[in-house]
């Protein structure tokens, strides 16, 4: 297996398990849930009884979380073509267009809206928060730059 090919790997198995994650949640499963979604801190005055200092910021609907699967599946079978596993390697202009669209969207995610989530959040404090700040747009920065790399070799 070729440095290229190998890299391919790793990539597709993450963006296929990070699916497979929505999929689950999509399904209705809870774990590890709540560590994935932007909070936002409920003011004191606007706080019941027994309510959590923060909230989540949204509530994807299934739809949705399964959009998100479908399109980081897509994402790991692009990777799994351009690295040549299922045979020769990809070098297609589209498919390489679109892995490079892919790993922009990666560096913007870690970056992020300056709001909720990404590097540059102002809202902070929230499991989501420190999980954003440790892992996540790590993560995004790393998968970015694999994704740029196999885009342009």
């Amino acid at each position: 297996m070729t440095p290229f090919s190998s890299l391919a790997c790793c990539l597709s198995a993450v963006f296929a398990l990070l699916g497979l994650m929505h999929v689950y949640w999509a399904l209705g499963g809870r774990l590890g849930l709540q560590a994935t979604l932007p909070q936002l801190p409920v003011p004191p005055g606007q706080r019941q009884p027994g309510e959590p200092a923060q909230r989540n910021a949204f509530t994807p609907s299934p739809a949705a979380t399964l959009a998100v699967a479908a399109a980081l599946l897509g994402v790991a079978l692009l990777v799994a073509l351009r690295g040549g596993l299922f045979g020769v390697s990809a070098q297609h202009a589209a498919l390489r267009l679109a892995l490079g669209a892919v790993a922009l969207a990666l560096f913007a995610r870690a970056v992020g809206d300056f709001r909720l989530v990404g590097f540059f959040k102002r809202v902070k404090g929230s499991t989501f928060a420190r999980m954003d700040s440790r892992l996540y747009s790590p993560l995004c920065v790393l998968l970015g730059a694999g994704v740029g790399w196999l885009a342009l070799s």
